[in-house]
């Protein structure tokens, strides 16, 4: 199955094509490369109103245009959530508005759990964690404790602006700066367990120490490390995927070898994709999502 994330009021896809997209993001509009909108632009009439437009380099990275004078930052809501959003040098703006489905998820899960069973305390795990979108949702949900994971200082610096936004300080968030995998088996020493565990790691990377990250050398033992850390009775486990060419069905196959190996539950994978106002959709990556089986 694929998901939209179609229930955005201040973010749309206005067109894309040519790979690149334009995006409004409240009444800012942002044209941005994406390799994924291979077919060309049909009428340029709209992307010519752009505020900002982000020229990738051939020596890579790139540099944003500025056709009009742009906040440093401004804020952008989702439902009951809100997030800081700024152009970075690396065209991405502190957010991946796709994601709203997989927060969504998230919500009515932990809300639905929490009204069943009041008295349950629900620990969330959420590593290459960014800016903390699914910790905001998860939190905002009833979420008892959220583990924030990524390996950037200053990113996890953002995310606690984004807490800040949201009015959760008092909620139980804990912001680590560290290897995922070296996390997840020091986690597992310590015998500590999470009801419902998201990920989205990258396609290369490194820690922050140096380690080398190349997802598809190291994406089967993430997640199969992962799965020892979920608890009895938990609810979900979320992959995101944005590494280009990686099989839907290798996922698939990956999440049934080890979370539904050990943990029963059902497996649904798909792309995530976001509607373009101008007609069709923009592919966002893939997802794979485990749920407990309901009795």
């Amino acid at each position: 199955m694929n998901q939209i994330a179609g229930d955005w009021k201040n973010y749309e896809v206005i067109d894309a094509g040519g790979k690149e997209k334009l995006e409004r993001w409240n009444d800012i509009i942002l044209r941005r490369p994406d390799p994924v909108a291979i077919w060309p632009i049909e009428d340029d009439y709209e992307w010519k109103k752009a505020h900002a437009v982000y020229h990738r380099s051939n020596k890579g990275g790139g540099r944003w245009e500025f056709k009009k004078p742009l906040k440093e930052f401004w804020v952008l809501p989702y439902k009951d959530l809100l997030f800081k959003i700024s152009p970075t040098g690396f065209k991405h703006t502190g957010l991946f508005p796709e994601q709203a489905a997989n927060w969504d998820f998230s919500m009515n899960a932990i809300r639905k759990a929490k009204e069943e069973h009041p008295e349950r305390e629900i620990r969330v795990l959420n590593m290459f964690a960014y800016t903390g979108g699914a910790t905001m949702a998860a939190a905002k949900a009833g979420a008892d404790e959220v583990v924030h994971l990524d390996a950037s200082k200053s990113i996890n610096a953002w995310a606690k602006e984004n807490m800040e936004l949201n009015h959760l300080e008092h909620k139980k968030i804990r912001f680590l700066v560290e290897d995922a995998l070296k996390f997840i088996k020091r986690e597992q020493r310590r015998g500590r367990k999470y009801d419902a565990i998201i990920m989205d790691p990258p396609s290369y990377g490194r820690g922050p120490n140096g380690e080398v990250w190349k997802l598809e050398d190291n994406i089967y033992e993430l997640i199969d490390e992962a799965q020892k850390l979920l608890s009895d009775d938990a609810l979900f486990m979320i992959v995101n995927l944005y590494t280009t060419g990686f099989p839907l069905s290798t996922l698939a196959q990956t999440l049934e070898k080890t979370v539904v190996r050990h943990h029963g539950g059902s497996v649904e994978v798909g792309e995530t994709l976001l509607p373009v106002k101008k007609g069709g959709v923009l592919p966002c990556g893939l997802f794979g999502r485990w749920s407990a089986s309901k009795d």
